[in-house]
């Protein structure tokens, strides 16, 4: 047996043995692995951000294009690129005509996305990528109007909140199927 084998069977044997006894000597086995236990509701309101087609959850706020443009700039340009042009990460902007070209294909917020409280959703949950969830609701809505605008989705004096953003028409709005049944 090699080592490199030997360590690893041995490390393997050590894991199972700690994870089969816990600090106090008891088997946890017959202690169980805690699970069923209370969630309050402010946990479960931290993580429960998701926000569908609807707009239903949509927080209170607003954000502007000009807004938009400023945070945009400070939080999103360094990787989405000038006027989201891509680079390093994907291409926010462009695209428009190009699904039918299969892999050719250039999916963007403008080209592909059905729904704009999609891009408030994924903006608030993921972005920026080096700090998530740190952009107030009023960031998430500029930085939304202003990804918008450059999609030519909404004009420059836009402001988008819980009442205009699921009234946003996305190009690709009816490219997809709906298979639940739901709007």
């Amino acid at each position: 047996m090699s080592m490199l084998k030997l360590f690893l069977t041995a490390a393997a044997t050590g894991l199972l043995v700690a994870c089969a006894t816990s600090p106090s000597g008891n088997s946890l086995a017959t202690q169980g692995p805690k699970l069923g236990q209370p969630v309050s509701t402010a946990m479960v309101a931290a993580v429960d951000i998701s926000i569908p087609p609807s707009g239903a959850g949509l927080p209170t706020g607003s954000g502007s294009v000009v807004q938009g443009t400023a945070v945009y700039a400070a939080k999103c340009q360094s990787c989405h690129g000038e006027k989201g042009v891509g680079k390093p990460a994907d291409p926010l902007v462009g695209g428009v005509g190009s699904l039918a070209r299969g892999n050719a294909a250039v999916r963007t917020v403008g080209s592909y996305w059905p729904y704009a409280t999609t891009l408030f959703d994924y903006v608030r949950r993921s972005m920026p990528t080096s700090a998530p969830q740190t952009l107030s609701n009023e960031d998430v809505y500029a930085v939304t109007a202003y990804v918008l605008h450059l999609n030519g989705i909404v004009g420059p004096d836009a402001v988008m909140n819980a009442a205009t953003l699921p009234s946003v028409k996305m190009p690709n709005r009816d490219g997809f199927v709906d298979m639940s049944g739901k709007k």
